[in-house]
């Protein structure tokens, strides 16, 4: 870039937006730094680190020589994306608060200080490059794919983009180190920070409970047995391990627990065993409205799609439901699909756009656990008809019931309760199919060999 301008650039107090400020010094730019406290709360508990940032901020502006100001932007966050955070984990779902915080804090009202401070152009430490295409400016992968952070920054628009830089875009972190180590700025070795910015790394239960009511509740497998209590739905996300609390049961394999759902209607969790348990995994992810950075959405409907940050890029097909609805259809399933994540779609190093995850898991590789089939014939629901649904959920109950029984005969012994009540499950939703227009299982069903209808009325597919 042949022109100089003035450059507003976001200095976190770490090692990416330090060495983005330098190299924008060295190219001979107008350079000032902003420092952004989003968080006023906790500031004195220790798990806080805005204050040690801010420390950390001036002494990088001091080595490369550059103006810093420090500006609160508290309220803003608190109205524009700690609300919505609440919201969402109140609803059941798991936010992303990042991602709000990108779109709009640092892109946003970051955007219009800069301004004020008459800056023609806003910077950041973000692993993410820049293009000018056919369709305008382009998000691109950053060289780094193991830093990488289109993800973060896929609700961005082409005016967000037209004035914005990522001088490090283009280099690995281990370069990043490497500038800061010999140029003497004093965050070349910082660690970098993880997680969300206001929880620091105060345990993430302890730091919600403060908002949102404890509603315990019963921790259940896919079986119907309970295994445990939870303190309350919004605590846990699916795929969830840690800080479950339920250890191993009689008879019943070791390995690791896993949320597989959440059953608000009863308040309870679903759980399973195995990271790679089918529960776990689901081909189909809906959404609401997308966002597209180009303003309007690509010609086409192969893309590729990553439904979590970490996740690697998969191979998926887009389907406009409605307008605002879309449905993904993913190659091969994905492990874990979260309501109120993003999903986010990238057409090779190009990131297209993204939306919420509004439901997941219309099609499991195995029994979906936590739903209840309706039992009206024609009504529909995901786009099947409760009929069609019904025998779905069987035959995965089924397949479940085959995949619990080992081949050794004591084994099947042990397991021969949960068989049982599996067998019973299925068959009681293929006897729901066989009903025209009565809209429950309970009006005109004949009685299962081995089950009383007491049982019966009660015994339904969870």
């Amino acid at each position: 870039m042949d022109s100089k301008h003035r450059i507003v650039v976001g200095l976190s107090g770490g090692v990416d937006s330090s060495v983005a400020a330098w190299l924008l010094k060295r190219a001979g730019h107008e350079v000032v730094g902003v420092f952004m406290k989003n968080w006023e709360e906790d500031d004195g508990d220790g798990y806080c680190t805005s204050r040690q940032d801010l420390v950390d901020a001036a002494s990088v502006a001091d080595v490369i020589g550059i103006e810093l100001e420090a500006v609160n932007f508290a309220a803003q966050y608190r109205d524009r994306v700690f609300a919505q955070f609440l919201h969402e984990y109140r609803a059941g779902r798991t936010p992303n608060p990042d991602v709000l915080c990108n779109s709009e804090i640092k892109f946003k009202a970051f955007v219009d200080h800069a301004k004020a401070l008459g800056g023609e152009r806003i910077a950041t430490g973000h692993y993410a490059r820049l293009a000018v295409g056919e369709r305008g400016v382009e998000l691109r992968k950053g060289a780094d794919a193991s830093k990488d952070q289109t993800y973060f920054l896929h609700r961005l628009s082409q005016a967000q983009l037209d004035g914005t830089m990522f001088p490090v875009g283009g280099l690995a972190k281990r370069e990043v180190r490497a500038i800061a180590r010999e140029q003497g700025i004093p965050t070349y070795a910082k660690k970098d920070s993880t997680g969300i910015c206001f929880i620091g790394e105060r345990p993430f239960r302890e730091f919600l409970s403060r908002y949102l009511p404890t509603e315990p509740g019963p921790i259940e497998t896919a079986a119907g047995d309970t295994v445990g209590r939870h303190q309350g739905l919004a605590y846990y996300t699916l795929g969830q391990r840690q800080g479950l609390g339920v250890g191993g049961t009689r008879g019943a394999a070791t390995a690791p627990w896993f949320v597989a759902a959440k059953d608000r209607s009863r308040n309870a969790l679903i759980v399973v065993q195995g990271h790679d348990d089918p529960r776990l995994y689901a081909d189909v992810v809906e959404t609401g409205a997308m966002h597209w950075i180009a303003g309007a959405g690509p010609r086409g409907r192969r893309f590729a799609a990553k439904t979590r940050y970490r996740m690697a890029d998969a191979h998926c097909t887009l389907e406009a439901l409605a307008p605002g609805r879309w449905r993904v259809r993913f190659d091969t399933p994905q492990w874990a699909p979260t309501p109120g994540q993003y999903l986010v779609l990238y057409d090779g190093e190009t990131c297209l756009g993204g939306a919420v995850d509004a439901r997941s898991g219309s099609r499991r590789r195995g029994n979906r656990v936590g739903a209840r089939a309706p039992c009206r014939a024609g009504a529909r629901r995901g786009g099947l008809t409760a009929r069609d649904r019904a025998r779905e959920l069987a035959s995965d109950a089924l397949a479940s019931w085959r995949q619990a029984i080992p081949a050794a005969t004591s084994c099947y012994q042990e397991n021969r309760p949960h068989v049982i009540r599996w067998i019973r499950r299925a068959l009681m939703i293929e006897r729901c199919t066989t009903f025209d227009s009565t809209p429950r299982c309970g009006g005109n069903r004949q009685a299962i060999p081995g089950v009383s209808r007491a049982t019966s009325d009660r015994q339904r597919v969870s």
